[in-house]
């Protein structure tokens, strides 16, 4: 009986310590992860005052949060996740009045914005 309790015991040892995340084998591969809008600055300069919600949908992709509280205003998000684990976000809010684009604010500024 003693044998079958250390076998157990081992296997439960082995099973936890590849199961665990706080230990980082080397050689091993991660790759970089994406959340939200991909957004770039080429993307932010297309945009110009008076355009309409589905020309900025055209140009930046759907909004990753459309508040329904405050329906001028569409926010997108993008959140990277490097091999290293360190994570950065970055944020681009679009604001309308009525049908037509009137303001951003953000990380990134269209060229030649007021």
């Amino acid at each position: 009986m003693p044998s079958a309790v250390r076998i157990l015991f081992i296997a439960g040892l082995c099973s936890l310590a590849t199961a665990c995340s706080l230990f980082k084998f080397p050689g091993v591969h991660r790759i970089e992860v994406q959340q939200g809008n991909i957004i770039t600055q080429e993307m932010i300069n297309q945009l110009k005052p008076g355009m309409t919600r589905r020309q900025v949908r055209f140009v930046l992709g759907t909004p990753l949060l459309e508040d329904t509280f405050t329906p001028n205003r569409w926010d997108y998000i993008n959140r990277v996740r490097d091999p290293d684990g360190k994570e950065s976000q970055k944020r681009f809010t679009v604001y309308f009045n009525g049908d037509l684009l009137i303001e951003t604010s953000g990380d990134w500024q269209p060229t030649g914005w007021p």
